[in-house]
This record gives C-alpha cells, sequence and structure tokens, in this order.
C-alpha cells in the first residue's frame, strides 16, 4: 500500500554482532518496523543524520566507544537528544541497568532479549510513554 513505509516506526540497531543484528532485524520487521543497523558508534552517528530513527536499540559493549557513553553523547546532542534509547545487553547486572538508565535510556533488556516484551516496550515509548520504567511495588 502506498504510503505505508513512510508511516512505519524507524528502529536503528546498534550491535557489533552481526547475528545479534539480523535476529532482532528479521523480528522486529515481522511486527512492522522499519528497521536499519549500525555496526558502531561512528556508523550510528552518519546513520541518524542521513535517516532520523524513532528509537535506538543499543548495545553496551562494543569497539571504539562503549554503549554507555554513546548514549550519553546523543543525549547531550540537542539534535538526537530526543531520540529514546533502549539498552539491550549480555550484561546482566542491576548496576549496569542502572548506568543505562543513568545515561539515558527508557529501558534496559538483557540477552537472551524477550522480543515480545521489547516489542511491547518500543511501541510504549513510540506512543509517548518514555519515563523510565516505575521501581515495582
Amino acid at each position: 500500500m502506498p504510503g505505508d513505509a513512510a508511516a512505519r516506526p524507524r528502529v536503528i540497531i546498534v550491535d557489533d554482532d552481526r547475528d545479534t543484528r539480523e535476529m532482532l532485524t528479521l523480528a522486529l520487521e515481522l511486527e512492522g518496523f522499519d528497521v536499519a543497523q549500525a555496526a558502531n558508534g561512528l556508523r550510528l552517528i552518519s546513520a541518524m543524520h542521513v535517516d532520523r530513527p524513532d528509537v535506538i536499540l543499543l548495545d553496551v559493549m562494543m569497539s571504539w566507544i562503549d554503549g554507555f557513553e554513546l548514549c550519553r553523547a546523543i543525549k547531550r546532542n540537542p539534535t538526537f537528544a530526543a531520540i529514546p534509547v533502549i539498552f539491550i545487553s549480555a550484561r546482566k547486572s542491576a548496576e549496569d541497568e542502572r548506568t543505562g538508565l543513568a545515561a539515558g535510556a527508557v529501558a534496559y533488556f538483557s540477552k537472551p532479549i524477550d522480543m515480545d516484551r521489547l516489542v511491547g516496550r518500543i511501541r510504549e515509548v513510540l506512543a509517548g510513554a518514555v519515563e523510565s520504567p516505575a521501581a515495582p511495588a
């Protein structure tokens, strides 16, 4: 249908592991997202200038710059600060999650990723519910 592609939310996956990028791309495309990939922070920055994403999925452990630093840099840049960042990482500690949220992310998911939860959180973020996750009651 004409025009549908423009209405599809754009997600960019930043992870130096190609298999992870491919798996997430396939799963998110099946959910109706327009997905781009970047192998590292440099590629993300150039991609954001060309085609601004609606959401960034960001790995923590990457070469050149780690995800926490990259997230802080995105949040300091007025052009890109409003783009929500969701961490996807093999690092599972509560400290890593706190660091990710403190860096400016709206969510932190540990690998292996629960795709239903991830897709749900992306949709919440796109709907404008970008507050940090509430503490359990």
